[in-house]
């Protein structure tokens, strides 16, 4: 899971000697290769504090002399600074020192985990910036005090946060996904979130890697299901709104729309506190979080860039964007299924509040039970299961939502149809009157869209509001405020207010009771009018077409060039590996038999695209027709807007592996590679043999002869060949012939590290199994048409069989006990899990609810239908 001080000055500690030891013989230098100049080098060490603990870290700085900019990159919960690599390295790349930095208990890094302890964690911070300041490459603010910004996601946010309440020296931070109050996050109005705390504990590898105090509280927590005074006071004591007036540093917050565990009113929060010390503070809602989506990565590392080169290098004309911004999803892409995400933006931040619309609700005042046991719990998220093994996901896959629940268990309380669309951005609001059987009720609502007909309710974000209600035996009125949201519900749906007795992801009351809610008021939507989604502008060909196509009739006079010139670029593509549009070609000698027809498809950077069919599909005569060896009769193809001719230039951002490669016997392997590449005629510096060469993978056996090299080997080195100029769009046919296991595997690595950085790939194999393994998007084709073209995913579909990974092996007694559930045809064992058969009607959020009851330790849930099936079904069973 990733969860992108002390209070005098540090001067003190340097007096103190001793705070920051270097342990003798463990720097190493490395320059770290990159596609661009300038290097990096990198230097790991082991620092030692002054409480024993070894903090395990790497310092990456620029080529060349001259001081810099520092910055702390810390990780996420359950990771280590390996996880933030890249992100130092590319920092680095921009000017800046960098250093990273395995957090206690993590990594290689020793000590107990104190989650983010004034006296561990924090102060282990001090004892950094305390080394930097001695490092000849880093920029000083005076003597000890490095100019220095931190920045993280998840944990090592709130040490981004908590590092600027406690060192004066820290010059500006962007926290990411993070949290505010780790008391409020965990135990949202006095309610206990079962779920993800029982994460925290296993990805930190168990109670007793923790800190003594922070085990026991736990396990106290956890038993009672009710958190006490004493664990608020501990978790509060460890987060940033502990320090909340003295972080008065300049400020970027990303946070996640798709977050159960750290929701968007934790920077809602901190965005205020910090705003009322007089810092500037920007705030970014991305589209993902810690439920999974996406974390948009490259948007948001290089906002983080700007922001430091403002407020940490002074670049005042560094762009560091709005004020507010949010990520909305902007329609869906026909070619994959894909969603299209837009930015939203204000030049102030509207709160969680902004512009309420009253919405009035109606329902009668309505009587519930909290079950015995409280079981079996409604389902908003699936915590844990989201991020980590994509169930979430999966179950969307199906055809179905996650969320559940039960009669008899639940209020609900809906409006009108909607007049208009209605865009709600920020916290709705509403108060209802609750009066329980007990002195006690823990209640949960939330705010459904409700669409025409028979559509099913969405939940927008997946999202509950959790409440614990004392006092309710003699009544009460309770103000609800339902969680943070960025969602447009449109005209014709309806909202609906639930107000639920149970959860599966928080703890409720074991024993049964009655709740009765009735409605005090209206719902207040707030609308936040001032966040616009800029209109999308015209494309740079609507200004310069008129004007080019006249150069370009003049051109045609003057020179009679021929019909067959290939068509101009297309500037809407320019940034678009693929795109195949209408594609067709006829067998030689025929006029209606084709090999090729009328395909279209799309293929966008970073994607690895599996080609798939049977024999005779078409799939060899599209490549030939892709790398320009051969003309179609009919439609185009475009390489970043280019269309494909024969010796097209555009075809030197390709690279083809294509029925192996042929190698000089007696040569090294690197000695093939720059023969190669010499007669090509592009200069040596452009050929990126080194960066292609550590992506192939091949090590020492480079400078080995080719004839001792084994077949896996040669596959390998032609895959490094086609590497070569690091092409921006690779294209493998059937580079797997004639390897065995071990071979694929290595071939899968290769395939998925070359496309890691933005590159795309596209591969054409029989082998199904590591098609699905490796290819994150298929083009199914048969009889020369188009079948299917989108996300692995998609394509694998629903089943009605679900593979159930568990943490530890499933008992027999178990497993009889989930075949005889309701909705379950059967049940079985499997090395992984349990194998589940759902009878027709049968609900994958039932099972996953009635699993948890059982105790059964649920790790992810998904369709269990391998691609040789949906290939099967989509081609007839032709192959």
């Amino acid at each position: 899971m990733d969860l992108r001080r002390l209070l005098t000055r540090p001067r003190r500690w340097l007096a103190a000697g001793a705070a920051v030891v270097v342990l003798a013989g463990a720097g190493t230098w490395t320059a770290v290769a990159s596609d661009d100049p300038p290097a990096v080098h990198r230097a790991d060490q082991a620092i030692g504090t002054a409480a024993g603990v070894r903090l395990d870290t790497s310092y990456f700085t620029p080529a060349g002399s001259g001081r810099h900019p520092a910055v702390l990159l810390g990780h996420g919960f359950g990771g280590s600074k390996d996880d933030v690599r890249q992100q130092a390295e590319d920092l680095a790349r921009d000017g800046y020192a960098v250093l990273t930095w395995s957090a206690r208990g993590f990594g290689r890094s020793t000590g107990k985990i104190g989650l983010n302890d004034p006296k561990g964690e924090v102060a282990d911070v001090s004892r950094l910036i305390d080394w930097l300041a001695r490092q000849p490459q880093v920029e000083l603010d005076g003597p000890g005090d490095p100019r220095v910004g931190v920045a993280g996601a998840s944990y090592g946010g709130a040490i981004a946060l908590l590092a600027a309440g406690h060192d004066r020296r820290v010059d500006a931070i962007a926290p990411a996904i993070t949290y505010w109050n780790l008391a409020d996050a965990l135990f949202p109005n006095g309610v206990f979130k079962k779920l993800w705390a029982g994460v925290f504990i296993n990805s930190g590898g168990g109670c007793a890697r923790f800190a003594p105090e922070l085990c026991r509280m736990y396990q106290r927590v956890a038993e009672s299901g009710r958190p006490d005074p004493a664990a608020r006071a501990l978790l509060a004591a460890r987060s940033p709104s502990a320090v909340a007036d003295r972080i008065k540093v300049p400020t970027l917050l990303v946070q996640g729309q798709s977050d159960s565990l750290f929701p968007l009113g934790q920077a809602d929060q901190a965005q205020k506190a910090i705003k009322a010390n007089g810092a500037p503070v920007d705030v970014d809602w991305i589209s993902g979080g810690h439920d999974g989506g996406d974390l948009e990565g490259d948007r948001v590392q290089d906002r983080v860039r700007t922001w430091f080169d403002r407020y940490l290098k002074g670049d005042q004309d560094a762009s560091t964007g709005p004020a507010f911004r949010v990520t909305r999803t902007g329609g869906v892409d026909s070619t994959d299924g894909a969603a299209l995400l837009r930015g939203a933006s204000a030049d102030a931040y509207p709160g969680l509040a902004n512009a309420p619309r009253a919405i009035a609700l109606s329902g009668r005042p309505q009587r519930f039970e909290n079950p015995a046991g409280a079981n079996p719990p409604a389902v908003s998220a699936l915590p844990g299961l989201g991020a980590a093994a994509g169930s979430l996901t999966r179950l969307s896959a199906l055809g179905v939502g996650v969320s559940l629940d039960f009669p008899g268990q639940y209020a609900r309380f809906d409006s009108a149809p909607l007049s208009g669309d209605l865009r709600v951005t920020g916290s709705p609001t509403v108060t209802v009157h609750v009066t329980s059987s007990g002195d006690d009720a823990v209640l949960f609502a939330k705010l459904y869209d409700v669409g025409p007909g028979e559509a099913r309710p969405v939940l927008p974000a997946q999202l509950v509001d959790p409440v614990r209600v004392e006092g309710a035996k003699a009544g009460k009125d309770v103000a609800l405020t339902l969680p943070a949201i960025d969602h447009e519900v449109q005209k014709g749906h309806r909202l609906r207010l639930v107000v639920a007795s149970t959860d599966l992801a928080y703890a409720s009351p074991a024993a049964p009771a009655t709740y009765t809610v009735a409605l005090k008021g209206g719902l207040a939507v707030p609308t936040a009018p001032g966040v616009t989604t800029a209109a999308a502008p015209l494309p740079a060909w609507v200004w310069w077409l008129p004007a080019a196509g006249a150069v370009l009739a003049a051109a045609l006079l003057l020179t009679a060039r021929r019909r067959t010139t290939a068509p101009a670029p297309d500037p809407a593509l320019a940034d678009v590996p693929l795109q195949i549009t209408g594609l067709s070609k006829r067998y030689a000698r025929s006029t209606d038999r084709y090999a090729v027809r009328d395909l279209s498809f799309r293929v966008e950077q970073g994607q690895v695209l599996g080609l798939l069919g049977p024999n005779g599909a078409g799939k060899t005569t599209t490549l030939r027709m892709l790398m320009g060896l051969i003309r179609p009769d009919e439609g185009e193809i475009r390489v970043f807007g280019h269309a494909i001719r024969p010796g097209a230039p555009v075809l030197s951002r390709v690279g083809a592996f294509v029925e192996g490669a042929g190698f000089l016997p007696h040569l090294s392997g690197r000695e093939n590679l720059e023969l190669y590449w010499r007669a090509t005629g592009r200069p040596p510096e452009d050929a990126h043999l080194d960066e292609a060469l550590e992506i192939a993978g091949l090590g020492d056996a480079l400078a080995r002869a080719v004839r001792t090299y084994s077949q896996g080997m040669r596959q390998r080195l032609a895959i490094a060949q086609a590497m070569l100029g690091l092409p921006d769009l690779l294209i493998l046919d059937e580079p797997t012939n004639g390897l065995d296991p071990p071979q694929i595997r290595e071939m899968r690595e290769v395939m998925i590290r070359y496309a890691a950085a933005g590159r795309t790939v596209i591969v054409s194999s029989h082998l199904l199994a590591e098609v699905e393994q490796s290819c994150t998007h298929l083009v199914v084709m048969d009889r020369g048409r188009l079948m299917r073209a989108g996300p692995v995913r998609d394509i694998i579909g629903s089943g009605d069989t679900l593979l159930v990974g568990t943490a530890t092996p499933v008992a027999e007694p178990v497993a009889e006990k989930v075949a005889a559930l309701p909705g379950v045809a059967s049940a079985v064992r499997t090395d992984d899990g349990l194998l589940v058969r759902l009878e027709p009607g049968g609900a994958p959020q039932t099972l996953v609810a009635e699993l948890v009851r059982l105790d059964v330790p649920v790790a992810s849930v998904g369709p269990h239908r391998r691609l040789e099936d949906a290939f099967l079904t989509l081609i007839g069973g032709s192959a």
